[in-house]
């Protein structure tokens, strides 16, 4: 008996520590960026500095505005594209697929988890970008746009992304829906719904907080992915209103400079990282609203 308390205490110690490591874990970064990106907003000037259109360096300016828009647009683009496709994935794959071919679909979705930012990045700048630029170039032609751009833009940053942020919303969605009790289902069939009102109405709804889950995380793959953006988005730090033209991220600026800023510079590069890490608690504050609203429901 003392032996088996002894160890439950034990274990209870190393649960306690990687708890305690985990919030550590979060409150260096938040220390570190916070200490070393406020100070250079308070030199450049905070209003300064989240709306300034211009980002000069070497002339000391330092606005990010168009690094916002941008990230904003593309995480948006990869919203439309990814979540609807990721939840009919899932619906398919809960509800319709045979079993012949799920194990094979299963496999292929979680592969698209595995494979490597840079990969995705290849694809679109090999693939996609030569489609989205033919595709410009068919618009400018018909004379339903002026700029054809040249491939690398917010169109194919949104493309590629949607498709990164698949996996995440396919599998924590599929996995919400089958954790709904059959007699939902069963009993919105006996009271004459059909399948897919069924599906749409009593299931989805009733996995709400899960596929809620899902899409956040998709979120945050895509407003924080930076290897893939850099290498198919233009890499331009402009407002635009064009999906065809080329834009920056606010990933993409931190990485494209951080290795040869030094002195302000470096630290508005920091400071830049603070913003998108107010972002991303902003997105999970709300989506916690939402989800306590959802179980008041």
């Amino acid at each position: 008996m003392k032996s088996k308390a002894w160890t439950e205490k034990f274990m209870q110690g190393v649960f306690f520590v990687a708890a305690c490591a985990s919030v550590l874990a979060v409150a260096l970064i938040c220390i570190f960026l916070f200490a070393n990106g406020i100070p250079a907003m308070r030199e450049i000037g905070f209003i300064k500095f989240i709306t300034g259109e211009i980002w000069r360096p070497n002339s000391e300016q330092f606005g990010i505005l168009p690094m916002i828009v941008g990230s904003l647009y593309v995480t948006a683009g990869a919203i439309i594209f990814g979540v609807p496709i990721g939840i009919l994935t899932s619906v398919f794959m809960a509800m319709y697929c045979p079993k012949q071919i799920y194990k094979p679909l299963k496999a292929a979705t979680e592969l698209l988890a595995g494979i490597p930012s840079v990969i995705y990045g290849f694809f679109g700048l090999v693939v996609v970008v030569p489609l989205i630029r033919s595709f410009g170039e068919t618009l400018r032609n018909a004379g339903i746009v002026q700029n054809a751009g040249n491939g690398n833009s917010i169109l194919t940053a949104s493309l590629i992304l949607g498709m990164m942020i698949l996996p995440t919303i396919i599998g924590t969605t599929e996995s919400a829906m089958r954790a709904v009790p059959a007699h939902y289902y069963e009993g919105s069939l006996a009271l004459g719904a059909t399948k897919e009102r069924s599906i749409f109405r009593v299931i989805i709804p009733a996995a709400k907080s899960g596929v809620i889950a899902g899409i956040v995380l998709g979120i945050g793959r895509a407003i924080g992915e930076t290897m893939a953006v850099i290498m198919i988005v233009g890499n331009q730090a402009r407002l635009t209103s064009s999906i065809l033209d080329g834009i920056r991220t606010l990933t993409g600026n931190i990485v494209i400079e951080m290795g040869y800023a030094t002195g302000l510079h470096r630290e508005a590069l920091i400071a830049t990282g603070v913003v998108l890490f107010v972002f991303i608690l902003i997105i999970n504050f709300s989506v916690a609203l939402l989800k306590r609203g959802t179980d008041h429901e």
